[in-house]
């Protein structure tokens, strides 16, 4: 049975290739693309991301059938994903060994937002905050050393830390083309 310190070692020797690729030049800039669409009578939102496939919904009292986490909770798991990752990352980077890793995130949102005497209230999570929970023969000094790393380097913690500039546009192409006929 593999362990999660056996696992870092793999992982040291990837990302060693990966600087030694980034400084040569043959790695740089990577797009990234997801599609997110509505399906039928249900809502369910169906996100595609390279060959992979999340579904997510809304609780049945929000007209939902539960069948999956709600954007929100999504954003949650991917910086709880991103900090273990992270976490794991930066553990490799200073062979720092962990044996248990574990993020619990949360955050509150509140359904009141935009409604009448809740017009200041946020519509997005609040308060998000996070526990990362590490079992590891390191010192004390380690650990803190891999904190602070991480801190600088989890591109998910980072984005929400920091603004960031999104276009978006509509394009109702198909909309338009139906009423001209």
């Amino acid at each position: 049975m593999s362990t999660l310190i056996e696992y870092l070692a793999q992982k040291r020797q990837a990302l060693l290739d990966r600087r030694r690729r980034i400084a040569d030049g043959s790695l740089g800039p990577v797009p990234l693309k997801a599609r997110a669409t509505a399906e039928g009578r249900s809502g369910v939102r169906r996100i595609r991301i390279r060959d992979f496939q999340v579904v997510t919904d809304s609780p049945p009292d929000f007209a939902g059938y539960d069948l999956g986490p709600s954007s929100p909770e999504l954003v949650l798991g991917a910086l709880g994903s991103c900090l273990n990752h992270s976490y794991l990352i930066q553990a490799a980077a200073l062979d720092v060994p962990i044996e248990v890793i574990e993020v619990e995130v949360e955050a509150f949102i509140d359904p009141r937002a935009g409604s009448s005497g809740y017009e200041a209230t946020p519509v997005y999570p609040q308060n998000i905050s996070y526990v990362v929970k590490i079992e590891s023969p390191a010192s004390a000094a380690d650990i803190q050393r891999l904190r602070d790393n991480v801190e600088t380097a989890c591109p998910i913690l980072n984005l929400l830390k920091n603004p960031q500039t999104i276009a978006g546009r509509l394009d109702d192409r198909a909309s338009r083309l139906a009423a001209a006929e």
